[in-house]
């Protein structure tokens, strides 16, 4: 049931999105959305395209804030940066939890802030004891602030720093232990950073806190080669969800079970049913492990 548009803050800490597929909310799909009002789990905005104080975007917002699940996907907070978090972006965004309720808000473990500078990339940072401490304090800050707990989203990367003391899935376990955030498990970025960097997306998987995944992103990414003639991937969100990803994203179902489970696409926006299509292919995933499971049930 989704939570009603005035209710308390703290009954937004408790609420969950469905264990369904959502769809990253465009505004060249508000009419299809509004006129035909699909069968769909959830939808996310990013929240820093909803920090104006009215128009037709927040007109068609409430509209399907009023009959779905909503989840707040951040882009802005630059958590992992070398200076404090913006006080006035934060208050921004609890605003923003306060007028729609969402069931989810989220973030990413990035850095995108520097000397007051803002940069339109989500930038990677070296995982060792001085970066451990700030993040935490920064997710610390934005919970306490918004009242309602984060997931914190992993990143894809491009490259590994010399200086990091810690693996990625280490440093993530750690942040949840001191924080109690929640994860967000973006399995495009899984298989984009194991293809840059060479190494087993399989493997992080396995070691990846799956328990305290509460919500899972599937993209697209374009394919280049590095100066070796190596595969780049680039993570665009402007495409399909590539096969790998989609085979992918079956073994960690295989693994969690139904999680609720977001198509992400930012760029060169497709018609809505290639969206819904995704969105319908995801499902299908998670409801072909629940069919089995019952039957391993059942017999076993």
């Amino acid at each position: 049931m989704i939570a009603p548009m005035h209710a308390p803050l703290q009954e937004v800490a408790a609420a969950q999105l469905p264990t369904r597929a959502g769809v990253g909310l465009k505004p060249a799909h508000y009419a299809a959305i509004i006129e035909n009002e699909p069968e769909i789990g959830f939808f996310e905005v990013h929240a820093e395209n909803y920090m104006g104080a009215g128009g037709p975007p927040h007109r068609n917002l409430t509209y399907i804030r009023e009959r779905y699940a909503l989840s707040l996907h951040g882009v802005g907070l630059s958590i992992g940066a070398d200076r404090p978090l913006d006080r006035a972006h934060l208050s921004r965004l609890h605003q923003l939890i306060l007028r729609y309720q969402p069931a989810s808000f989220s973030e990413h473990l990035a850095w995108s802030t520097h000397d007051g500078g803002f940069f339109n990339d989500l930038l990677p940072l070296p995982y060792h004891g001085a970066t451990l401490r700030r993040v935490c304090a920064h997710i610390d800050e934005v919970q306490d602030r918004l009242g309602c707990r984060m997931l914190l989203e992993n990143p894809s990367t491009y490259l590994r720093f010399a200086e990091s003391t810690w693996s990625e899935t280490d440093f993530i376990t750690e942040i949840v232990r001191r924080t109690h955030c929640g994860l967000l498990l973006d399995v495009n970025n899984v298989h984009v950073s194991a293809t840059n960097q060479q190494t087993d997306a399989r493997a992080y998987i396995a070691a990846f806190p799956l328990a305290h995944v509460a919500e899972i992103h599937l993209a697209g990414h374009n394919l280049e080669a590095d100066e070796l003639g190596r595969p780049l991937l680039i993570d665009t969100h402007d495409r399909a969800v590539d096969a790998a990803v989609w085979h992918l994203y079956g073994e960690v179902i295989e693994r969690t079970g139904a999680v609720a489970t977001l198509i992400e696409r930012d760029a060169d926006i497709p018609s809505w049913d290639v969206l819904f299509a995704e969105a319908c292919q995801a499902e299908a995933i998670m409801a072909d492990h629940a069919k089995r499971g019952a039957r391993h049930a059942r017999h076993g």
